[in-house]
């Protein structure tokens, strides 16, 4: 079950990364820096302020809508959100303060809104294992912000424009899912209900703002000491690594975190630890090779997917942000699981406080020594915390298992697999994308023998299993055949 919401998720999120991918190499062609740099601030702070307006829910919707027991808890999310959402001319002022002229903080405020009610739709949809669903809304709304940036770049390509265009997006792919996340919700403000939501929820929310505001510290301080066409530059690269990178680790978190809840619920800590040591290994066997593999092959990619202005600054920070994301993906992939499951709402605060203030701490001093750059490096620092903190952290809350034999395989095949890219990379003479075709084939090849060799996350059993069941199906579909 696992394998098959994590394919159906991690489908999704291809395609909806090939559309963001898409929608990059459009939008750096047709949007100025300094345009673009404006939009991708916006986006930033409305990244911050959704995760605000939502956060209260998450561990609602996961630990309750979850069980598929009868509870409902939609109108108590509906009702809450209604009023998170009267924050939000303080969202506007905030937008002011950290650098966001007037239309473009009015814009991020609205897409923050947008943002949120597609994530808790999203929450939804996937606490009851609905993957087809979540991912016919996924691609929607990538489709949609494909479809309407163009429209505002050919009309008139400002960031204030292109901001509204995604919150439009947002709108529309909530629509699209709206009936089966919330047919039969009835709002009723119950005020017992919203306190005792208020208070349990209050630790998660701020860690989570705390995190999000983390993640976009290093964008804003580049724009403020640098200025905003370099934030752009930055942030496009940024993204780029992030979407195609982050989408394996959260098609397969995604599918793992609810039935974690679900096993521990109804068969004990031992079975959820089986089950967690599973995920782990199919976690870092496709996050690991990913981000080095992406790493090694960043200055391809870049001349590929980026505008001519985005290309050299890019070169240099993604191999940095590719390494950051590994230890990203294993502290809120993974370590907060431990969180979760133990209802140490707390810890999530504290972890997330580690990060924002290595964050804040290196992105001034590196970025004010070393200029762009040196945010890349601040924010490898700031997960490597991060990532440090919250182990630390889970040997206090639920003691989330971590085989230490199996992930070194993993190891040891990513390092060969990119040891055989680099190789392979330095004798190649050919343009950017029939060399990537070729090192990624190269190293695909290398890391999915080692795979087989190492049996890493089961997967010479998967394999028999998958051509087992694809035998019996054929075999039945050949009696059912007329002769």
């Amino acid at each position: 079950m696992l394998i098959g919401q994590a394919s159906i998720n991690l489908t999704a999120n291809i395609l909806s990364a090939l559309l963001g991918l898409l929608s990059v190499f459009i939008f750096t062609r047709l949007f100025a820096p300094h345009d673009y740099g404006v939009y991708l601030l916006g986006v930033g702070f409305a990244s911050v302020i959704s995760v605000f307006l939502v956060g209260w829910f998450r561990n609602l919707i996961l630990s309750g809508h979850a069980r598929n027991d009868g509870t409902d808890v939609r109108s108590l999310v509906a009702s809450g959100y209604l009023i998170c959402c009267l924050t939000a001319p303080i969202a506007y002022v905030l937008a002011r303060l950290v650098g966001l002229d007037a239309m473009a903080a009015l814009a991020a405020v609205v897409l923050s809104v947008a943002i949120g009610l597609f994530e808790l739709t999203q929450d939804l949809l996937r606490a009851r294992l609905m993957a087809q669903s979540v991912m016919k809304a996924t691609l929607v709304r990538a489709a949609a912000l494909l479809g309407f940036g163009v429209i505002v770049a050919l009309t008139g390509p400002s960031g204030f424009l292109l901001l509204l265009a995604a919150a439009a997006a947002y709108l529309v792919a909530v629509l699209v899912q709206s009936r089966r996340a919330w047919r039969g919700t009835t709002i009723v403000f119950d005020r017992t209900d919203l306190t005792t939501l208020a208070r349990t929820g209050l630790p998660l929310t701020l860690s989570l703002t705390l995190l999000a505001i983390s993640s976009v510290t290093d964008r804003f301080m580049i724009a403020n000491l640098v200025g905003a066409a370099d934030a752009g530059k930055y942030v496009a690269a940024l993204d780029l690594v992030r979407q195609t990178l982050m989408m394996p680790a959260m098609s397969i978190a995604t599918a793992f975190f609810p039935m974690a809840v679900q096993i521990h619920a109804r068969q004990g800590n031992a079975a959820v630890k089986t089950h967690l040591a599973e995920c782990l290994e199919l976690l870092a066997g496709v996050t690991l090779p990913a981000c080095l593999g992406f790493a090694a092959i960043a200055a391809h990619v870049a001349n590929i997917i980026l505008g001519a202005d985005f290309r050299e600054l890019a070169a240099q920070i993604m191999p940095i942000i590719a390494l950051a994301v590994v230890f990203q993906v294993l502290t809120q992939q993974y370590l907060h699981a431990s969180f979760l499951l133990s209802g140490r709402n707390s810890f999530y605060l504290i972890n997330t406080a580690s990060i924002i203030a290595a964050n804040l701490t290196l992105s001034y001093v590196l970025v004010s020594h070393y200029g762009t750059i040196g945010a890349a490096w601040a924010r490898l620092g700031a997960d490597v915390v991060g990532f440090a903190t919250a182990f630390v952290l889970s040997r206090f809350a639920f003691a989330v298992p971590f085989p230490l034999g199996r992930l070194a395989l993993i190891v040891i095949a990513a390092l060969a697999m990119v040891l055989t890219v680099g190789a392979i990379d330095r004798g190649l003479h050919i343009a950017d994308l029939p060399a990537s075709i070729v090192l990624i084939g190269a190293g695909l090849t290398v890391y999915a023998g080692l795979c087989w060799l190492f049996d890493i996350a089961r997967l010479r059993q998967r394999l028999k299993q998958g051509l087992a069941l694809f035998r019996a199906k054929f075999a039945s579909s050949n009696i059912g055949m007329p002769q």
